[in-house]
């Protein structure tokens, strides 16, 4: 159901299409999306219903030498749903297994403003979400070892960490001064 109906569709099935963030069963959401896309098929719903989704963000990472990239849920136990809200549609989402209820204001759905949609859904960061982010085991102030390069096992402490780039500044001491070398993060070890 990913693909959007017309405004003008929704308009005419008597509202506009709105987005509301439902709470569901925690690691759950992908199966309580699908049964609900088959609920809103088989009820013949689907003018009133746009996108469904999870939010996820990429997350790259290395072990073992190998770059692994995996998808993290950005909310885990939520769902964005962009809806015509309804009586039908209100039952339809609340009677589907798994799912908790509409965030809102003492029981009554509220919908998302589009700013925090635009946040959610990551289209204020669209340029950053095509290059995954590293994950860097490491935070500022760490103590660190350089494993390998031209500073081979020099130690010294983390000044800064780039997690799109994959890069740390690690200062170390050489002749008797702080100097600051950028590393990638699997050159280094924690003390």
């Amino acid at each position: 159901m990913d693909d959007q109906p017309s405004s003008e569709t929704a308009t005419q099935a008597g509202g506009e299409l709105r987005w509301y963030v439902l709470k569901v069963q925690s690691n759950r959401e992908k199966s309580i999306r699908d049964n609900l896309l088959r609920r809103v098929k088989r009820e013949g719903l689907e003018s009133f219903f746009g996108q469904i989704i999870i939010p996820t963000q990429k997350i790259a990472e290395t072990k073992g030498g190998k770059k692994k990239v995996s998808e993290v849920k950005l909310y885990p136990g939520y769902l964005m749903i962009q809806t015509v809200l309804n009586d039908a549609t209100w039952f339809l989402v609340r009677e589907t297994s798994g799912v908790g209820d509409f965030t809102g204001a003492a029981g009554k759905p509220l919908p998302m403003q589009d700013h925090e949609i635009a946040r959610m859904l990551g289209l204020e960061t669209a340029k950053t979400e095509e290059q995954p982010k590293i994950k860097i085991n490491f935070k500022t102030g760490d103590r660190v070892k350089i494993k390998e390069g031209t500073f081979e096992s020099f130690e010294g402490t983390i000044e800064s960490i780039d997690e799109s780039k994959g890069r740390v500044t690690v200062l170390i001491e050489i002749f008797g001064r702080s100097t600051p070398v950028e590393l990638e993060y699997w050159e280094i070890e924690a003390v």
